[in-house]
C-alpha cells in the first residue's frame, strides 16, 4: 500500500517533509505502530507527507523493501516533494545507503530518529553528553571495516548531535570520543553526588 496516510490538515507545517515506510512481517497492520512513528516524527519537527507499508517474509537484502516497492516510494516522494525517508526499522549501513543513491534523498531508520529526538530535547550537560555517547556508540555499530567511513552531511533529523559537525568519522575517532565522553560523564556524575553531599551535611 503507498499513499498519503494522515490529512492534510494533521501535517506539521514546518521542518522537513518526511515520507514513512512500515514493513508488516506479521501481517498484523499493526496501525498503532504507524501512530507512534508519526508522532516521533512530529517530535522531530517534521512533518508527515504520506506512508508507504507493504508485508514481506523477510527483509530484501539490498533495499529492505524490494526494488518494486522502491519505484513506489520514488513516485510517492515525486508526488508529494518530501524530502526525507523514514523507516520504522533498522536499517544495515549498505540498505541505508543503497536506498540513499537509488531515492535520491536521505534515509534514515526509526533509533536515527529517536536518537536525534534526543539530541534536540536535551537540556543538561550531563543529558548531552549521554544522548551524544549514545549517538556516537549507535554509529560505531554501523562501521564494517577500519577504512570505511561514516558521515551524513546537511542539516535536519538525523543530523543533529555529533552529526551536525559534518564531520568523517572512523572507529579510531570514534572509540577516542567515546572514552573522552565517559569521562566527561564519570565527572559530571562525581560532581553531582559531591554536591549532593554538602547539601545533605548543611
Amino acid at each position: 500500500m503507498v499513499g498519503n496516510l494522515f490529512d492534510i490538515d494533521e501535517r506539521y507545517k514546518g521542518g522537513e517533509k518526511a515520507i514513512l515506510v512500515h514493513v508488516d512481517f506479521s501481517n498484523s497492520n499493526d496501525s498503532e505502530d504507524l501512530e507512534e512513528l508519526k508522532m516521533l516524527v512530529l517530535s522531530a519537527g517534521a512533518s508527515v507527507m504520506g506512508v508507504c507499508c507493504c508485508n514481506r517474509k523477510i527483509p530484501d537484502t539490498k533495499f529492505f523493501i524490494g526494488s518494486g516497492k522502491v519505484e513506489e516510494l520514488k513516485a510517492l516522494m515525486s508526488d508529494v516533494e518530501s524530502d526525507i525517508v523514514i523507516f520504522n526499522h533498522d536499517l544495515s549501513p549498505s540498505q541505508e545507503r543503497n536506498l540513499e543513491k537509488e531515492i535520491g534523498t536521505k534515509v534514515i531508520s526509526r533509533t536515527t530518529l529517536i536518537l536525534d529526538i534526543f539530541a534536540l530535547n536535551a537540556k543538561t550537560k550531563e543529558g548531552k553528553l549521554q544522548v551524544e555517547l549514545a549517538q556516537h556508540e549507535y554509529i560505531l555499530s554501523r562501521l564494517k571495516g577500519q577504512g570505511e567511513a561514516l558521515s551524513r552531511l546537511g542539516g535536519g533529523i538525523g543530523t543533529r548531535g555529533p552529526g551536525e559537525k559534518q564531520i568523517e568519522v572512523d572507529r579510531r575517532l570514534i572509540h577516542g570520543r567515546i572514552a573522552t565522553l565517559k569521562q566527561e560523564l564519570a565527572k559530571v556524575e562525581k560532581n553531582r553526588m559531591t554536591r549532593r553531599g554538602k547539601r545533605q551535611n548543611e
